[in-house]
């Protein structure tokens, strides 16, 4: 049986996103950490000043970031053959490219990364004290690795204010 994930992108402001690699880093993401059930991921690329705002709003943080993550807090197991709407992420493009650019990473690396990053979120895993930071780091890299990723590309993760 093969596992159904929808992938909502939305790309209003028409940034140049590789949207199959942003659908795959999610898709890979949820088969390998939530396999067997089907599951829906919203993505949104916006800008700088709407995830500001929704950092400020939602995290208390006024701050820009490179990406947020809205669980949606239904159960991650849903009765009945029913999708589990995993929630959303908002990734602000300007500013993740702008990263992607400091770091010297590739941009659509570094978008992929940010998106198995808040997948992972979305999935229940955080990186608020040491122990669960190992674990998601250790579930990002193998995700990272099946996407053909460096995990050196991580360390720019390490100082940014993100959920």
């Amino acid at each position: 049986m093969t596992q159904t994930i929808e992938v909502d992108i939305l790309n209003e402001q028409g940034y140049a996103a590789d949207e199959a690699r942003l659908r795959q880093a999610i898709v890979l993401t949820v088969e390998r950490f939530l396999p067997d059930v089907p599951a829906a991921v919203s993505l949104m690329l916006s800008t700088d000043e709407e995830v500001h705002r929704l950092n400020m709003q939602f995290r208390q943080v006024d701050a820009p970031t490179d990406i947020l993550s809205f669980p949606s807090g239904e159960p991650l197991q849903p009765e009945d053959d029913e999708i589990a709407y995993l929630g959303d992420l908002i990734i602000a493009w300007p500013y993740a490219s702008a990263q992607a650019a400091r770091e010297g990473h590739d941009l659509h690396d570094s978008l992929s990364l940010l998106v198995v990053h808040g997948t992972l979120h979305l999935l229940g895993y955080d990186h608020d004290r040491p122990a669960s930071k190992r674990d998601m780091w250790a579930a990002q890299e193998s995700v990272l690795l099946l996407l053909g990723i460096s995990p050196e590309i991580v360390p720019a993760l390490e100082n940014a204010d993100h959920d």
